[in-house]
């Protein structure tokens, strides 16, 4: 399992606590996001994927908010709703109780 996100955010501090070195962690300020797996991310969550309460959204200007989401993420990683969870193929994101129910015993 691997848990990315930034090591800032406490929702991504709650869910690396939860598996502690069980899983291992990606800050996606040091390691970003490649262009498939932007893709990848787009493909099974779409737009639900950018994080539009995050600091960073609200720091964007309208040319660049009005950016297709694949150039969104991969120009401002941390506009990815986190945390993002691959547990072999799947992918999670949030860290809502559907999310823990679903990863819960791993």
């Amino acid at each position: 399992m691997i848990i990315m996100g930034i090591s800032t955010c406490d929702t991504c501090r709650k869910a690396r606590a939860q598996f502690g070195e069980s899983a291992s962690w990606r800050d996606l300020r040091k390691v970003p996001l490649s262009p498939e797996e932007v893709e990848e991310i787009l493909g099974t969550f779409g737009e639900r994927a950018i994080n539009r309460s995050s600091a960073t959204w609200r720091q964007l200007d309208a040319a660049e908010r009005a950016r297709p989401p694949h150039e969104l993420l991969l120009a401002h990683p941390t506009l990815l709703k986190r945390p993002l969870i691959r547990d072999g193929a799947d992918l999670h994101i949030g860290w809502t109780p559907e999310v823990q129910a679903k990863l819960a015993g791993k």
